[in-house]
């Protein structure tokens, strides 16, 4: 099955030679005490530790959350037959009380909320004269080391070395700690690999400082323990000049593309400095620009409140003569409406006159017409006389009276 390397947990084969060395030196350390005893290897992520443990345990039970890491121990760490892994967390594990001999928790009490958890469960399940091994980074040399990638988002609690030291001591009233750190070696090998069959060690002894510790690791027991020897992990690969001159080799690489880089952030911030310098004097005409238009932006605002006042002392003239007009046509509408009461009562009258003056010509008009009537038949009948008057005018017997002066003179 393959896996990725993220962070979290190392991977044999995917981690550099140092990372892969730490870790590894810790189950070299914890080996020594596993002769014959049942192991439990709490947080054993891929499962190479507990597979290094079972050479000299009875049996190793490997403990993690993670059942993508415990696919991979189940692959590659299996083969021996007295390992086996559990699906589990190290703050509640699903094993019996008092089931193991040796316990060990490598990098694991930092990945814990709620930490205490772990030293809880180890005391519970550990075996009367058992020990439990516990290793965690020293919290101010891993910030530093992480100064520029930022902190381990893995860890929830990171400990300081008299932090860690009153915690154990909470649970396992015998506590030996040991600090783990890379040192520098100088190493005499025979050439013939069957010349090699053993080793002498010369260590330097120099007071030991918390502060510079890479790690802490503790071995903690419920009984008095015995000793504490130094221990010195020696790995093939651990050639230190070698990694030295390639880790040289890699920063003198990194060095030039920083050189590089650094080279072309100089010409970038050459040409931000002009541009800013011509930003500086557009921005400075600008702000002048600015406060001009803020002077005439006042004088335009002052300039308005005195139009604002007059239009209002005129909205009030205004207001003032549109009452006056009110008032004034409020009169005249009050004339108005006497005046029409006065002119309906003359027009009732003057109606009341004109209706007898209608009668009274009626009544002339019939007497006139009656009158004319009888002018015409005058004239007829004076019309007649005047004929009578003619034809008697010439009657001969009329003519005669008046010849001898008798009878009716006729004009």
């Amino acid at each position: 099955m393959a896996i990725e390397f993220t962070g979290e947990r190392v991977i044999p084969g995917q981690v550099d030679t140092d990372l892969w060395n730490e870790h590894f030196a810790r189950y070299a350390f914890a080996a020594r005490l596993a002769r014959g005893k049942r192991v439990l290897d709490m947080g054993c992520g891929t499962g190479y530790g507990s597979g290094e443990l079972a050479k000299q345990a009875s049996k190793v039970p490997g403990l993690d959350v993670s059942g993508e890491a415990l696919s991979y121990a189940r692959e590659h760490f299996s083969g021996s037959g007295n390992v086996e892994f559990v699906e589990g967390s190290a703050a509640a594990v699903p094993l019996l009380d008092r089931g193991f001999d040796l316990i060990v928790a490598f990098e694991v009490i930092e990945h814990l909320e709620d930490w205490r958890k772990l030293l809880e469960e180890a005391r519970r399940l550990m075996a009367a004269g058992g020990q439990f091994i516990v290793s965690t980074p020293n919290k101010s040399y891993y910030q530093a080391t992480r100064a520029v990638s930022g902190p381990n988002p893995y860890h929830s609690h990171e400990f300081e070395f008299d932090e860690f030291r009153e915690a154990l001591a909470e649970y396992f009233p015998h506590t030996t700690l040991f600090f783990e750190n890379h040192s520098d070696g100088i190493v005499f090998q025979a050439a013939s690999s069957t010349a090699a069959t053993a080793a002498d060690l010369r260590m330097e002894v120099s007071a030991p400082d918390p502060a510079k510790a890479h790690f802490f690791i503790a071995v903690c027991a419920m009984t008095p323990l015995m000793g504490a020897p130094t221990f010195v992990y020696l790995p093939t690969a651990a050639n230190v000049l070698l990694e030295r001159e390639e880790h040289i080799r890699k920063l003198e690489m990194e060095l030039g593309k920083k050189d590089e880089w650094l080279a072309k952030e100089k010409a970038a911030h050459q040409q931000l400095n002009k541009l800013h310098t011509a930003v500086d004097a557009e921005l400075k005409e600008r702000t002048s620009w600015g406060l001009d238009l803020d002077k005439q932006l006042q004088m335009s605002w002052k300039t308005l409140e005195i139009q604002k006042q007059a239009q209002k002392e005129m909205a009030e003239g205004y207001e003032i003569e549109l009452r006056r007009l009110e008032a004034e046509l409020n009169e005249k509408i009050a004339w108005g409406m006497s005046t029409k009461e006065d002119l309906e009562t003359q027009l009732a009258a003057a109606s009341g006159d004109l209706v007898g003056t209608v009668e009274m010509l009626h009544h002339n008009e019939a007497l006139v017409e009656e009158r004319t009537n009888w002018a015409q038949s005058l004239d007829v009948e004076v019309a007649s006389l005047k004929e009578q008057l003619a034809a008697a005018g010439q009657s001969k017997w009329i003519k005669l009276g008046r010849k001898f002066g008798f009878g009716p003179h006729l004009s």
